[in-house]
Protein backbone atom coordinates (compact mmCIF):
# COMPACT_ATOMS: atom_id res chain seq x y z
CA UNK A 1 0.00 0.00 0.00
CA UNK A 2 1.21 3.51 -0.69
CA UNK A 3 2.71 5.35 2.24
CA UNK A 4 1.46 8.70 0.93
CA UNK A 5 -2.19 8.75 1.86
CA UNK A 6 -3.36 12.33 2.21
CA UNK A 7 -5.69 13.03 5.11
CA UNK A 8 -8.83 14.74 3.89
CA UNK A 9 -10.67 15.75 7.04
CA UNK A 10 -9.83 16.66 10.58
CA UNK A 11 -12.08 13.98 12.02
CA UNK A 12 -10.35 11.30 9.99
CA UNK A 13 -6.90 12.60 10.93
CA UNK A 14 -7.89 12.36 14.57
CA UNK A 15 -9.29 8.90 13.97
CA UNK A 16 -6.09 7.57 12.44
CA UNK A 17 -3.92 9.26 15.08
CA UNK A 18 -6.01 7.51 17.70
CA UNK A 19 -5.70 4.24 15.82
CA UNK A 20 -1.92 4.52 15.80
CA UNK A 21 -1.85 5.28 19.52
CA UNK A 22 -4.06 2.28 20.19
CA UNK A 23 -1.97 -0.08 18.09
CA UNK A 24 -0.08 -1.82 20.89
CA UNK A 25 -3.06 -2.17 23.19
CA UNK A 26 -5.25 -3.49 20.38
CA UNK A 27 -2.66 -6.11 19.51
CA UNK A 28 -2.72 -7.32 23.11
CA UNK A 29 -6.52 -7.17 23.10
CA UNK A 30 -6.75 -9.35 20.01
CA UNK A 31 -4.62 -11.99 21.73
CA UNK A 32 -6.98 -11.98 24.69
CA UNK A 33 -10.09 -12.12 22.51
CA UNK A 34 -8.62 -15.00 20.53
CA UNK A 35 -8.48 -17.25 23.57
CA UNK A 36 -12.16 -17.20 24.43
CA UNK A 37 -15.40 -17.39 22.66
CA UNK A 38 -17.21 -19.45 20.18
CA UNK A 39 -20.34 -19.15 15.91
CA UNK A 40 -23.55 -21.47 11.65
CA UNK A 41 -26.00 -21.86 13.43
CA UNK A 42 -25.78 -25.49 14.23
CA UNK A 43 -24.08 -26.70 17.34
CA UNK A 44 -20.67 -28.10 16.45
CA UNK A 45 -19.69 -31.52 17.68
CA UNK A 46 -16.49 -31.65 19.78
CA UNK A 47 -13.50 -31.15 17.50
CA UNK A 48 -15.71 -30.07 14.60
CA UNK A 49 -15.98 -26.47 13.40
CA UNK A 50 -19.41 -24.87 13.34
CA UNK A 51 -20.35 -23.69 9.85
CA UNK A 52 -21.58 -20.11 9.37
CA UNK A 53 -22.76 -18.67 6.06
CA UNK A 54 -22.78 -14.87 5.79
CA UNK A 55 -24.51 -13.21 2.82
CA UNK A 56 -23.84 -9.80 1.28
CA UNK A 57 -26.62 -7.44 0.10
CA UNK A 58 -24.57 -6.15 -2.85
CA UNK A 59 -24.46 -9.11 -5.23
CA UNK A 60 -20.64 -9.13 -5.00
CA UNK A 61 -17.86 -9.65 -2.50
CA UNK A 62 -15.35 -7.57 -4.47
CA UNK A 63 -15.65 -4.47 -2.28
CA UNK A 64 -13.72 -3.04 0.65
CA UNK A 65 -16.81 -2.95 2.87
CA UNK A 66 -16.36 -6.35 4.50
CA UNK A 67 -12.73 -5.95 5.52
CA UNK A 68 -13.54 -7.00 9.09
CA UNK A 69 -14.61 -10.44 7.87
CA UNK A 70 -11.67 -10.91 5.50
CA UNK A 71 -9.29 -9.90 8.29
CA UNK A 72 -10.93 -12.44 10.61
CA UNK A 73 -10.46 -15.12 7.93
CA UNK A 74 -6.89 -14.16 7.07
CA UNK A 75 -5.71 -13.77 10.67
CA UNK A 76 -7.34 -17.03 11.73
CA UNK A 77 -9.74 -15.45 14.22
CA UNK A 78 -12.74 -17.49 13.03
CA UNK A 79 -10.69 -20.67 13.06
CA UNK A 80 -9.54 -19.97 16.63
CA UNK A 81 -13.17 -19.52 17.57
CA UNK A 82 -14.10 -22.93 16.17
CA UNK A 83 -15.83 -21.64 13.07
CA UNK A 84 -15.90 -22.48 9.37
CA UNK A 85 -17.14 -19.21 7.89
CA UNK A 86 -18.32 -18.96 4.29
CA UNK A 87 -18.93 -15.52 2.73
CA UNK A 88 -21.45 -15.43 -0.12
CA UNK A 89 -22.17 -12.53 -2.53
CA UNK A 90 -25.89 -13.25 -2.84
CA UNK A 91 -28.16 -11.92 -5.60
CA UNK A 92 -28.48 -8.15 -6.13
CA UNK A 93 -32.22 -8.40 -5.42
CA UNK A 94 -32.99 -6.19 -2.42
CA UNK A 95 -34.74 -8.77 -0.25
CA UNK A 96 -32.47 -11.73 -1.10
CA UNK A 97 -30.30 -11.13 1.96
CA UNK A 98 -33.19 -11.43 4.42
CA UNK A 99 -34.96 -14.16 2.47
CA UNK A 100 -31.86 -16.36 2.45
CA UNK A 101 -31.40 -15.99 6.21
CA UNK A 102 -35.09 -16.56 6.98
CA UNK A 103 -35.16 -19.76 4.89
CA UNK A 104 -31.93 -21.14 6.31
CA UNK A 105 -29.83 -20.69 3.16
CA UNK A 106 -27.59 -18.34 5.15
CA UNK A 107 -27.10 -17.69 8.84
CA UNK A 108 -26.14 -14.02 8.99
CA UNK A 109 -27.21 -11.31 6.55
CA UNK A 110 -26.33 -7.66 6.10
CA UNK A 111 -29.58 -5.84 5.17
CA UNK A 112 -30.37 -2.16 5.09
CA UNK A 113 -32.86 -0.92 7.72
CA UNK A 114 -35.60 -0.63 5.11
CA UNK A 115 -35.14 -4.14 3.75
CA UNK A 116 -34.96 -5.58 7.27
CA UNK A 117 -38.07 -3.78 8.51
CA UNK A 118 -40.08 -4.67 5.39
CA UNK A 119 -39.02 -8.29 5.72
CA UNK A 120 -40.00 -8.45 9.39
CA UNK A 121 -43.31 -6.77 8.58
CA UNK A 122 -43.87 -9.48 5.94
CA UNK A 123 -43.45 -12.16 8.59
CA UNK A 124 -39.79 -13.12 8.35
CA UNK A 125 -38.64 -14.07 11.89
CA UNK A 126 -35.43 -12.00 11.85
CA UNK A 127 -33.71 -9.48 14.09
CA UNK A 128 -30.64 -7.27 13.70
CA UNK A 129 -28.04 -8.34 16.26
CA UNK A 130 -25.16 -6.03 15.30
CA UNK A 131 -25.20 -2.43 14.03
CA UNK A 132 -22.23 -1.94 11.74
CA UNK A 133 -22.43 1.83 11.45
CA UNK A 134 -24.18 4.29 13.75
CA UNK A 135 -25.61 6.99 11.54
CA UNK A 136 -26.52 7.12 7.87
CA UNK A 137 -24.31 5.11 5.49
CA UNK A 138 -26.21 6.04 2.32
CA UNK A 139 -25.46 9.06 0.14
CA UNK A 140 -26.67 10.61 -3.11
CA UNK A 141 -24.42 11.00 -6.15
CA UNK A 142 -25.08 13.47 -8.96
CA UNK A 143 -23.12 14.21 -12.16
CA UNK A 144 -20.13 16.41 -11.44
CA UNK A 145 -21.55 19.19 -13.64
CA UNK A 146 -25.07 18.90 -12.21
CA UNK A 147 -26.80 22.15 -11.28
CA UNK A 148 -28.12 20.42 -8.14
CA UNK A 149 -26.42 22.06 -5.17
CA UNK A 150 -28.21 20.29 -2.32
CA UNK A 151 -29.99 16.96 -1.80
CA UNK A 152 -33.08 19.03 -0.97
CA UNK A 153 -33.26 19.81 -4.71
CA UNK A 154 -33.96 16.17 -5.65
CA UNK A 155 -37.74 16.70 -5.64
CA UNK A 156 -39.12 15.90 -9.08
CA UNK A 157 -35.84 14.33 -10.23
CA UNK A 158 -34.84 10.86 -11.49
CA UNK A 159 -32.78 8.60 -9.19
CA UNK A 160 -31.08 5.42 -10.39
CA UNK A 161 -31.02 2.27 -8.24
CA UNK A 162 -29.35 -1.11 -8.56
CA UNK A 163 -32.61 -2.86 -7.71
CA UNK A 164 -36.21 -1.74 -7.70
CA UNK A 165 -36.45 -2.84 -4.07
CA UNK A 166 -33.89 -0.21 -3.06
CA UNK A 167 -36.67 2.39 -3.10
CA UNK A 168 -37.33 1.42 0.54
CA UNK A 169 -33.86 2.77 1.30
CA UNK A 170 -34.31 6.08 -0.49
CA UNK A 171 -37.90 6.98 0.43
CA UNK A 172 -37.15 7.62 4.16
CA UNK A 173 -34.08 9.67 3.20
CA UNK A 174 -36.23 11.88 1.00
CA UNK A 175 -38.75 12.34 3.81
CA UNK A 176 -35.94 13.56 6.08
CA UNK A 177 -35.12 16.12 3.40
CA UNK A 178 -38.73 17.29 3.25
CA UNK A 179 -39.32 15.69 -0.17
CA UNK A 180 -42.39 13.67 -1.11
CA UNK A 181 -41.00 10.35 -2.45
CA UNK A 182 -43.86 10.27 -4.96
CA UNK A 183 -42.34 13.32 -6.63
CA UNK A 184 -39.22 11.42 -7.78
CA UNK A 185 -38.88 8.76 -10.45
CA UNK A 186 -36.75 5.70 -9.72
CA UNK A 187 -34.82 4.08 -12.55
CA UNK A 188 -33.78 0.45 -12.08
CA UNK A 189 -30.40 0.40 -13.85
CA UNK A 190 -29.05 -2.83 -12.38
CA UNK A 191 -25.31 -3.03 -11.81
CA UNK A 192 -24.76 0.09 -13.95
CA UNK A 193 -26.80 2.44 -11.74
CA UNK A 194 -23.76 4.59 -10.94
CA UNK A 195 -22.64 4.78 -14.54
CA UNK A 196 -26.00 6.09 -15.78
CA UNK A 197 -25.75 8.93 -13.24
CA UNK A 198 -22.21 9.74 -14.32
CA UNK A 199 -23.38 9.91 -17.94
CA UNK A 200 -26.18 12.31 -16.98
CA UNK A 201 -28.93 9.86 -17.97
CA UNK A 202 -30.51 10.37 -14.54
CA UNK A 203 -30.30 13.24 -12.07
CA UNK A 204 -28.89 11.24 -9.15
CA UNK A 205 -27.97 7.79 -7.91
CA UNK A 206 -28.07 6.09 -4.53
CA UNK A 207 -24.57 5.62 -3.15
CA UNK A 208 -22.94 4.69 0.16
CA UNK A 209 -19.72 5.08 2.10
CA UNK A 210 -16.75 3.26 0.50
CA UNK A 211 -18.63 2.95 -2.80
CA UNK A 212 -17.73 6.59 -3.37
CA UNK A 213 -14.04 5.71 -3.54
CA UNK A 214 -14.80 2.74 -5.77
CA UNK A 215 -16.78 4.84 -8.22
CA UNK A 216 -14.05 7.46 -8.24
CA UNK A 217 -11.56 4.71 -9.06
CA UNK A 218 -13.72 3.63 -11.98
CA UNK A 219 -13.56 7.17 -13.36
CA UNK A 220 -17.21 8.04 -12.75
CA UNK A 221 -17.63 11.81 -12.81
CA UNK A 222 -19.79 12.37 -9.77
CA UNK A 223 -20.13 14.59 -6.74
CA UNK A 224 -21.71 13.43 -3.51
CA UNK A 225 -24.17 14.56 -0.86
CA UNK A 226 -23.29 12.59 2.28
CA UNK A 227 -26.21 11.20 4.24
CA UNK A 228 -24.32 11.50 7.51
CA UNK A 229 -24.42 15.29 7.10
CA UNK A 230 -28.20 15.52 7.36
CA UNK A 231 -29.76 12.17 8.26
CA UNK A 232 -30.47 10.79 11.73
CA UNK A 233 -31.51 7.36 10.51
CA UNK A 234 -29.60 4.12 11.24
CA UNK A 235 -27.64 1.96 8.79
CA UNK A 236 -27.13 -1.65 7.74
CA UNK A 237 -26.28 -4.30 10.29
CA UNK A 238 -25.99 -8.04 10.74
CA UNK A 239 -29.27 -9.92 11.13
CA UNK A 240 -30.01 -13.46 12.23
CA UNK A 241 -33.03 -15.66 12.88
CA UNK A 242 -34.83 -14.84 16.12
CA UNK A 243 -35.08 -18.53 16.95
CA UNK A 244 -31.30 -18.84 16.93
CA UNK A 245 -31.05 -16.37 19.80
CA UNK A 246 -33.27 -18.63 21.91
CA UNK A 247 -31.28 -21.81 21.24
CA UNK A 248 -28.22 -21.80 23.56
CA UNK A 249 -25.99 -23.73 21.13
CA UNK A 250 -26.93 -21.64 18.10
CA UNK A 251 -26.71 -18.42 20.08
CA UNK A 252 -23.22 -19.42 21.18
CA UNK A 253 -22.20 -19.92 17.54
CA UNK A 254 -23.65 -16.52 16.63
CA UNK A 255 -21.77 -14.85 19.48
CA UNK A 256 -18.53 -16.41 18.26
CA UNK A 257 -19.10 -15.13 14.74
CA UNK A 258 -19.76 -11.61 16.00
CA UNK A 259 -16.69 -11.81 18.23
CA UNK A 260 -14.52 -12.74 15.24
CA UNK A 261 -16.04 -9.92 13.20
CA UNK A 262 -15.39 -7.48 16.06
CA UNK A 263 -11.78 -8.63 16.25
CA UNK A 264 -11.51 -7.77 12.56
CA UNK A 265 -12.94 -4.31 13.23
CA UNK A 266 -10.49 -3.69 16.06
CA UNK A 267 -7.64 -4.87 13.84
CA UNK A 268 -8.80 -2.23 11.33
CA UNK A 269 -8.46 0.48 13.98
CA UNK A 270 -5.03 -0.71 15.11
CA UNK A 271 -3.64 -1.26 11.61
CA UNK A 272 -5.91 0.20 8.91
CA UNK A 273 -3.32 -0.22 6.15
CA UNK A 274 -2.98 -3.94 6.83
CA UNK A 275 -6.77 -4.40 6.94
CA UNK A 276 -7.05 -2.58 3.62
CA UNK A 277 -4.27 -4.62 2.05
CA UNK A 278 -5.72 -7.95 3.21
CA UNK A 279 -9.04 -7.07 1.58
CA UNK A 280 -7.51 -5.47 -1.52
CA UNK A 281 -5.41 -8.52 -2.30
CA UNK A 282 -8.30 -10.90 -1.73
CA UNK A 283 -9.73 -10.19 -5.20
CA UNK A 284 -7.86 -9.52 -8.45
CA UNK A 285 -10.96 -7.60 -9.52
CA UNK A 286 -10.40 -5.01 -6.79
CA UNK A 287 -6.83 -4.42 -7.95
CA UNK A 288 -8.20 -3.74 -11.43
CA UNK A 289 -10.89 -1.39 -10.13
CA UNK A 290 -8.81 0.89 -7.94
CA UNK A 291 -5.31 1.89 -6.95
CA UNK A 292 -3.94 1.05 -3.48
CA UNK A 293 -4.44 4.67 -2.39
CA UNK A 294 -8.11 4.62 -3.36
CA UNK A 295 -8.58 1.24 -1.69
CA UNK A 296 -7.12 2.78 1.46
CA UNK A 297 -9.48 5.74 1.19
CA UNK A 298 -12.45 3.38 0.79
CA UNK A 299 -11.30 1.41 3.83
CA UNK A 300 -10.84 4.62 5.83
CA UNK A 301 -14.36 5.84 5.05
CA UNK A 302 -15.69 2.55 6.35
CA UNK A 303 -13.45 2.25 9.41
CA UNK A 304 -14.42 5.72 10.57
CA UNK A 305 -18.11 4.88 10.26
CA UNK A 306 -17.84 1.43 11.80
CA UNK A 307 -16.12 2.83 14.89
CA UNK A 308 -18.92 5.33 15.54
CA UNK A 309 -20.26 3.41 18.54
CA UNK A 310 -16.97 3.29 20.46
CA UNK A 311 -16.37 6.98 19.68
CA UNK A 312 -19.73 7.67 21.37
CA UNK A 313 -18.72 5.57 24.36
CA UNK A 314 -20.93 2.66 23.27
CA UNK A 315 -19.94 -0.95 22.60
CA UNK A 316 -19.11 -2.18 19.10
CA UNK A 317 -22.32 -3.25 17.35
CA UNK A 318 -24.55 -0.97 19.44
CA UNK A 319 -27.98 0.09 18.16
CA UNK A 320 -29.14 3.62 18.98
CA UNK A 321 -32.74 2.86 19.86
CA UNK A 322 -33.89 6.49 19.45
CA UNK A 323 -32.65 6.50 15.82
CA UNK A 324 -34.41 3.24 15.11
CA UNK A 325 -37.66 4.53 16.62
CA UNK A 326 -37.48 7.64 14.43
CA UNK A 327 -36.80 5.50 11.38
CA UNK A 328 -39.60 3.02 12.09
CA UNK A 329 -42.02 5.91 12.66
CA UNK A 330 -41.03 7.36 9.28
CA UNK A 331 -41.42 4.17 7.25
CA UNK A 332 -44.78 3.42 8.88
CA UNK A 333 -46.01 6.87 7.88
CA UNK A 334 -44.74 6.14 4.37
CA UNK A 335 -46.71 2.90 4.26
CA UNK A 336 -43.58 0.77 3.87
CA UNK A 337 -44.77 -1.36 6.77
CA UNK A 338 -48.33 -2.34 7.52
CA UNK A 339 -47.62 -2.49 11.22
CA UNK A 340 -46.00 0.25 13.27
CA UNK A 341 -42.98 -1.81 14.28
CA UNK A 342 -41.30 -1.25 17.63
CA UNK A 343 -37.49 -1.12 17.87
CA UNK A 344 -37.37 -4.24 20.02
CA UNK A 345 -39.03 -6.19 17.20
CA UNK A 346 -36.29 -5.19 14.78
CA UNK A 347 -33.03 -4.80 16.71
CA UNK A 348 -31.44 -6.05 19.91
CA UNK A 349 -28.46 -4.90 21.98
CA UNK A 350 -28.16 -8.29 23.66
Amino acid sequence: MSEKIEERALTRREFLKTAAALGASMAIGSQIFGRAGLIKVEAAAPGKKAAVTWISPRGTLEVMDDYNLWVAVKMGYFEELGLDVKLEPGPLDATAVTRFVATGQADVGYPSPGVLASSIDAGMPLIMVWEMMIGQVFDFAVPVDSPIKSPKELAGKTISLGSEGWSVIVDPMLVELGIDPKSVKYVNAGAQWGQVASLGQVDAALCWEALRAQWDAQGLKLKYFLGQDWSKHPSNGYCARKADLKDPAKRDVLVRFLKGSCMGLIFGVANPRAAAQITYQQFPGLEKQMSPDLAMESMRQLAYGYSGGPRMGKPWGWHVIESWKLYLDTIYQLGQTKRHLKPEEVVTNE
